[in-house]
């Protein structure tokens, strides 16, 4: 699932496992994946449990990170920050399956991936950070 085999390019791998009912816990794994791109790792994102609710068809803009006094940002703004820069979108079928999704439901650009990848990426990974 890695792009490269380079050494000196770091992998970090971030799970994701919040989704609508927590909406002031999604933003942060998007946010933490962007910059790290922008320092040149290869960055991706695994959606798992309630996490493909943030990959949901419309969701992005339903879903509102809260910020005191107001103007919270829609998770679409943090979402489209990460696919600019090359963050990939990793979700678990099983996952999709919890929450009655198909891949027909999720935004483009996202993949599907079972356990045995996941875990592959997981060893390979320089860093793993879980949310």
């Amino acid at each position: 699932m890695w792009k490269t085999n380079d050494a000196e390019v770091k992998k970090i791998l971030y799970v994701q496992t919040h989704g609508s009912a927590t909406p002031e816990r999604t933003a942060t794994t998007f946010f933490l994946a962007t910059e790290g791109a922008a320092m040149d790792n290869e960055v991706c994102i695994y959606f798992t449990m309630n996490g493909p609710q943030c990959l949901a068809k419309g969701n992005g803009d339903k879903i509102v990170i809260p910020r005191k006094g107001g103007n919270g940002k829609e998770l679409k703004y943090f979402i489209d920050q990460a696919l600019d820069i090359g963050v990939r979108l990793f979700v678990c079928q099983p996952s999709l399956d919890l929450h009655g999704y198909t891949m027909e439901d999720m935004i483009e650009g996202v993949e599907m991936i079972g356990g045995a990848a996941f875990n592959d990426m997981a060893v390979r990974a320089d860093a793993v950070i879980a949310f």
